[in-house]
């Protein structure tokens, strides 16, 4: 069993989205030398809609968008009893002297992120790699990461889940919003 508390409601979650769209565009101006490349799977749809945005505000059509599949680039992949299934790696563009975006939903231990550097140095040197999410669960790092922009910062505990949940996923409820969810404790000691 668990309990699930909403954490970001439709409304915060756009008002959140633009905020960070908008942080993108004042850092990177025109965007010419930038690219955006959301990290498998759940990055990819923050990078589409943070594009979007981006492409509203601005009037460029014309941005580097690429998708980036870490799964054989996990630290945990020996341990694992079966091979796990790989997403799509999509980069039509060379990422030598970009300024590189990496894009995920949530940023927990640092692993995924860490995963993420290697897959991308495999694919080219980018002049800089920053790092956007939408929920950073901050005291829960295993590695030196942070990242630049950052939707809401949540202070959960380890046993805890971030559940991002987009309009669009067939697994939601057709809304966007973000929940904390917990374990509950079944004993009825407690």
């Amino acid at each position: 069993m668990e309990s699930s508390n909403r954490i970001i409601d439709p409304v915060q979650f756009e008002l959140t989205l633009n905020r960070l769209a908008y942080q993108l565009i004042e850092e990177h101006d025109d965007f010419d030398r930038t690219a955006l490349i959301g990290i498998q799977p759940r990055g990819v749809l923050l990078a589409e809609r943070l594009a979007t945005i981006i492409e509203e505000v601005t009037g460029k059509k014309d941005l580097r968008k690429g998708q980036l599949d870490i799964t054989f680039f996990r630290d945990d992949l020996r341990h694992r009893q079966s091979l796990p299934k790989a997403s799509v790696t999509a980069l039509p563009f060379l990422v030598e002297d970009l300024r590189v975006v990496l894009i995920d939903d949530v940023l927990f231990t640092g692993r995924t992120i860490r995963a993420a550097l290697d897959a991308l140095l495999a694919h080219g040197r980018p002049s800089s790699v920053e790092l956007a999410v939408l929920i950073d669960r901050r005291f829960s790092r295993e590695l030196p990461i942070q990242p630049k922009y950052v939707g809401r910062s949540v202070d959960s505990l380890s046993s805890e889940n971030i559940r991002v949940r987009w309009a669009d996923d067939p697994q939601g409820d057709g809304e966007n919003h973000v929940d904390l969810v917990s374990p509950m404790n079944t004993d009825e000691d407690v």
